[in-house]
């Protein structure tokens, strides 16, 4: 019989198949309920994959509401932790002001290194044994044996049972092809091709540039803590000065906008992050303005190029069973509007506070897990579209065109929706529905 006895969920062993931001939220939370819980992470050590990472308002506040927010606010140095709104400029001619977003100085915003936040998120762990590196889940299956398990297996040829499976693993997600494959056991020997997962048309080059360099070089583009982004045909580029000015942190973006989504993929033996040389990017963006050519021609000599790729089409369905999707795993969306991390977390509240209810038991947990993907999908897939709305501005083919008038009317407010959202009323509306459903009583 499973360990997830009726009536006692808290004592459920919880697995959660990788330790990112929302993976590791969610563990330090549960853990803190009185969960069983086990990361397992397909990296060896934190390192500084991904650089930088941004929180918004309602990333924040999920974080509050975990219970998490203020030992990881500890760790970050004292500042200004509130939100900076973009500056827009026009990436060709001498580089107008098309948009100054306006400031946001009551709104909650954390900004850090995604190394030094997945540090100061494991640190809270009541025990950080339970954060096993080197586990490269290759399957999940539901047991024949003990009713109720879950039986996932690593590529090192090592086993673990669960009675709940979380997968937070990101935009490769394994789990994700369990719940996609809703008719097969998905118990093969080999780690299959991640279902949805498709690449998005968008290339980011990234790369640090001296600030001092950019000075010296002529740049006249106003710089501040401020991030900015030059907007222009097919691309765009986002920059903002960092430790404090010593480096300037440069994301710039191209995409291929005469092929539909999800129709052509890389090759198979491509990998999704590659160096290419500097001079590729600059070609990219030829014919640009002055400063994105002095900023561009001061990226390093080999430059990091991420071939993005995002689920699509939507999935149908974030749980299946006793397993659950969160984060990039289940809507793995473009960077334009940093909101991916804010939506993990969204989803890790939500799970969080639904398997800590008392009226969560073993009987019930498929349809409170059911009840999750139902309250979650329309949001994360909301934020999904403004995001790839958000790219398509910056790249002149918003629903206004490229005008500095039409410019400023698609980038309004864009980022409101997700700023403003009603975290507690995802619970409440999950309440609803499984009261309704009789898995709760009234």
């Amino acid at each position: 019989m499973s360990q997830l006895d009726s009536g006692a969920v808290a004592k459920s062993r919880v697995a959660i198949i990788g330790g990112g931001v929302c993976g590791l939220a969610c563990a330090v939370s549960l853990q803190q309920a009185g969960f069983e819980v086990q990361v397992f992470e397909a990296t060896t050590a934190y390192g500084q994959v991904g650089a930088g990472i941004g929180l918004g308002p309602n990333a924040v506040r999920a974080l509050e509401a975990m219970g998490i927010l203020e030992p990881l606010l500890q760790r970050l140095p004292q500042g200004n932790h509130f939100v900076k709104c973009f500056l827009f400029y026009c990436g060709l001619g001498d580089h107008q002001l098309v948009y100054d977003y306006p400031a946001a100085p009551e709104l909650p915003n954390v900004s850090m290194q995604r190394a030094a936040f997945l540090e100061a998120l494991s640190s809270q762990l009541l025990d950080l044994h339970r954060i096993n590196f080197g586990k490269r889940c290759m399957s999940v299956t539901e047991s024949s044996t003990n009713s109720g398990a879950l039986n996932i297996y690593f590529t090192d040829g090592t086993t673990h049972i669960a009675d709940v499976v979380l997968g937070a693993d990101g935009i490769k997600s394994t789990i994700r092809n369990f719940i996609v494959n809703s008719g097969a056991s998905m118990g093969g020997a080999a780690v299959q091709r991640s279902r949805r997962a498709v690449f998005s048309n968008t290339v980011y080059y990234r790369g640090m540039v001296p600030y001092s360099a950019l000075l010296a070089a002529g740049f006249k583009t106003p710089m501040s803590d401020r991030p900015a982004c030059f907007v222009g045909p097919n691309k765009h580029i986002v920059f903002i000065a960092i430790k404090p000015r010593d480096l300037v942190m440069v994301s710039a973006s191209s995409t291929n906008y005469n092929v539909p989504l999800g129709t052509e993929s890389l090759p198979e033996e491509s990998t999704w992050v590659d160096d290419v040389p500097r001079d590729e990017l600059q070609k990219d963006f030829d014919g640009w303005g002055p400063d994105v050519s002095i900023l561009l021609g001061l990226m390093p000599e080999k430059v990091s190029r991420w071939s993005l790729h995002v689920v699509h089409p939507p999935l149908e369905n974030y749980t299946r069973g006793r397993v659950a999707l969160l984060g990039d795993a289940a809507h793995g969306m473009l960077p334009h509007l940093g909101a991916g991390a804010g939506q993990g977390l969204e989803d890790a509240l939500l799970l969080v506070r639904l398997l800590k209810r008392p009226e969560t038991n073993r009987d019930n947990l498929p349809a409170v897990l059911q009840t999750y993907s139902d309250v979650r999908r329309p949001r994360a897939q909301a934020v999904w579209e403004v995001s790839d709305r958000a790219g398509r501005v910056y790249d002149f083919h918003g629903p206004h065109g490229s005008t500095p008038e039409g410019l400023r009317e698609d980038l309004e407010d864009i980022c409101a929706p997700i700023w403003h959202y009603d975290l507690d009323r995802d619970l409440e509306s999950a309440i609803e529905m499984l009261r309704a459903n009789g898995s709760f009583a009234h």
